[in-house]
């Protein structure tokens, strides 16, 4: 008798999880849909980075900031440079128009990549953390940008790839990039093309030359690195490799 109770207590306490999983679920695409009417003030990142650059100002200065060290302006597609969009595409997603959110086999070498470089830090006795290899779409880096602050686990890559299907079914690809332009860190409190084109250019994002827009978009892996090490000869190689690549780069 008192097993059948727990199961029935279980049976129960699963049914309203799936329940309250559902309407996230549907939480989420709502909100997802809306975004191909209006644009997002902010997101999930970014409002953990403005805690965390609160916290840090605070610090520094013994006492809560009058002015937040934050840089960002909504600019429309037509208002970004071609050249910065087909350079964050050849740098970052070089399929971004094809495929259907998510690249299956760039996931798969970063899996194995990342396996690789964890065997090699067991192996070497090396007390620093692996590095990570990422291989996320511009889908899913909107996704995670989106929803999700910084925190890396199973059940959050889960999500994302659920929102970045969102993404896909209700957003046309123009949409997705624009998004995804205007809400990518690129420096410690410099988000979106406006923002990085002022901080770095002293220029508007539409006045980006091809060569300005390629080092922008070879940043976006490590932004706040690249930041302040602007004259990295890494920096310098691989942006002459995406503006080659550019002229390639399929717009949507």
């Amino acid at each position: 008798m008192k097993a059948i109770k727990t199961f029935k207590a279980l049976k129960r306490l699963l049914g309203w999880w799936l329940v309250a999983f559902m309407l996230l679920q549907l939480f989420l695409a709502g909100r997802v849909a809306l975004m191909a009417y209006f644009d997002p003030s902010s997101t999930a990142f970014e409002r953990s980075e403005m805690f965390r650059l609160l916290e840090k100002q605070t610090e520094e200065n013994g006492s809560s900031p009058k002015i937040l060290r934050w840089s960002q302006a909504w600019r429309a597609s037509h208002q970004i440079a071609p050249s910065l969009k087909r350079a964050v595409i050849a740098s970052e997603d070089d399929g971004f128009v094809q495929h259907g959110g998510v690249d299956w086999t760039a996931l798969q070498q970063a899996w194995d990549k990342n396996e690789k470089n964890e065997k090699r830090s067991v192996q070497g006795g090396h007390h620093r953390a692996p590095k990570i290899v990422g291989g996320s779409t511009i889908s899913q880096q909107l996704a995670k940008n989106l929803f999700f602050s910084g925190e890396r686990n199973l059940w959050r890559k889960g999500e994302e790839l659920w929102v970045t299907t969102w993404l896909e079914l209700c957003l046309s690809k123009e949409r997705i990039l624009t998004l995804y332009l205007n809400h990518v860190e690129w420096g410690e409190g410099v988000f979106g093309a406006e923002a990085a084109a002022r901080h770095y250019f002293k220029k508007s994002a539409a006045e980006l030359s091809p060569a300005e827009a390629a080092r922008l978009a070879v940043m976006l892996p490590r932004p706040k690195y690249f930041e302040k090490h602007l004259e990295s000869a890494y920096l310098a190689q691989r942006s002459g490799v995406i503006l080659e690549r550019m002229p390639n780069a399929r717009l949507p």
